[in-house]
């Protein structure tokens, strides 16, 4: 069975992250932007992160520049942003495609049911949010418009 954990992604300072080294956690990947009228969810997620213990879950944020052209920057540009302005802490990876033809393994992994087992989804807009259990596998599609602490993602961390 296909999971997480058999990815990789460029980070946005570079390198590879492995997502092998997030086994046993519990995991949001969330597609981000820094033009966008959710951008403030930032802040959310950085609380999120500093309030739940890194043996137990982990954020990473993949920035996106494909909903709304709300993500123009360079990959140094968006470091600085999220640092900066909201003082992010957890992992950030280089700018993707989250859909469409050039679509990263990742998402096609996170929206897709023949490679996540769930069901399919559909990303519709930046800060979508996707669980993912301690095995690699997806549980949780949240749209746009909920906060990362909301008490439906907070209770399935803390689950």
């Amino acid at each position: 069975m296909t999971s997480l954990h058999q990815y990789t992604a460029a980070s946005i300072s570079g390198g590879e992250f492995d997502f092998s080294k997030l086994k046993g956690k519990k995991v949001m990947l969330v597609n981000v932007a820094s033009e966008c009228g959710y951008t403030s969810q930032y802040e959310q997620l950085e609380e999120l992160y500093q309030n739940t213990s890194r043996e137990m879950f982990e954020i990473v944020a993949f920035p996106s520049n494909q909903f709304g052209g709300q993500e123009p920057g360079s990959n140094e540009e968006i470091a600085l942003f999220c640092s900066t302005k909201f003082q992010v802490t957890f992992p950030l990876m280089a700018k993707i495609s989250v859909v469409g033809a050039e679509q990263h393994e990742i998402y096609q992994f996170l929206a897709k049911s023949a490679s996540n087992k769930m069901q399919d989804s559909i990303l519709k807009w930046n800060f979508h949010k996707y669980l993912v259990d301690e095995r690699g596998q997806v549980e949780h599609s949240i749209p746009s418009g909920v906060l990362p602490i909301d008490d439906e993602i907070v209770n399935w961390i803390n689950g």
